[in-house]
């Protein structure tokens, strides 16, 4: 049963990460339609930037945090408005294909930085640990910041597309891009917010993900990039609860595949799971099939 609550809550922690990094894939899917798969490499250019403001610039772990937003947050309008506007009429393959090369930009990039060796990423949050069951049942205070500051970016999301002017916009270009241009709303600034938002909580979950798995390369962000994706299209891209439902299942169904199934199957059952919800629900989880008129 401890071994069972272990494994539970540390797929909470790992879920809670997807789910962070999920949001940013669902609010660039849900108001630009585009998928952005360079958006895992802006996780590890935010782990990087914070590492460095901790380690080379003795920066205490929150101004380091805020820098690596700040920095991911830039990175995220510039790579918009460099790549993704000028295809904003093309095909949806072309965006595709520049969005894989921007990925492997910010990878190579990376590597020129700070070259290939793995670096070991710092403690952000250490301040104790709780222990239950008489100490067999120990969580990290990572583990707890992690989940917390999950919830929060959740909540935050929510109340700012719910209640904010500029929320009910990125709503509004969502349903309609071109009826959203006619009532006066810049679309184009309302697209740049979205990229500058996902990328800041891109860097947000660079950090979570580096306390937790405090190896550091430049392609940490790959595959937790790839299956937070997979955790948008589980929980329904496009919808920001779907995003955290997905990454949280889908953090739980790994953490729980590997200790009582197999380790090497682990990430193959996440997958293997996405395929079985998608044959019986398309839309995923909380998503709403679109309808095409003809």
């Amino acid at each position: 049963m401890v071994s069972f609550l272990r494994f539970f809550i540390n797929g909470i922690s790992l879920g809670s990460v997807y789910a962070i990094i999920a949001l940013g894939y669902t609010m660039v899917y849900g108001i630009a339609k585009m998928l952005n798969f360079a958006h895992g490499d802006v996780i590890m250019v935010g782990a990087y930037i914070a590492f460095c403001a901790m380690s080379y610039l003795n920066l205490p772990p929150l101004l380091a945090v805020l820098c690596a937003m700040v920095v991911c947050t830039c990175l995220g309008v510039v790579i918009e408005g460099l790549a993704y506007r000028p295809l904003r009429q093309a095909a949806k393959l072309a965006v595709l294909i520049t969005a894989i090369g921007v990925s492997y930009l910010l990878q190579n990039t990376a590597l020129l930085i700070w070259s290939s060796n793995p670096k070991v990423f710092p403690s952000v949050f250490n301040v104790g640990q709780i222990r239950l069951f008489d100490g067999n049942l120990v969580i990290s205070s990572e583990t707890i910041l992690t989940i917390v500051a999950n919830i929060v970016i959740m909540i935050a999301l929510t109340l700012f597309t719910s209640r904010t002017k500029m929320g009910k916009a990125m709503r509004a270009v969502s349903e309609d891009r071109g009826a959203a241009e006619l009532m006066g709303i810049n679309v184009n600034r309302t697209i740049s917010l979205t990229f500058a938002i996902g990328s800041a909580l891109a860097a947000i979950a660079g950090v979570l993900l580096c306390s937790s798995y405090p190896t550091l390369q430049p392609t940490t962000g790959s595959m937790p990039g790839i299956k937070a994706f997979t955790a948008a299209v589980f929980g329904g891209i496009g919808s920001i609860p779907g995003a955290m439902i997905g990454g949280l299942l889908l953090g739980i169904i790994e953490i729980l595949g590997k200790a009582y199934i197999s380790t090497e199957l682990g990430d193959a059952l996440v997958f293997a799971v996405l395929i079985v919800v998608l044959l019986f629900k398309p839309a995923g989880l909380l998503g709403k099939p679109i309808r095409e008129k003809v």
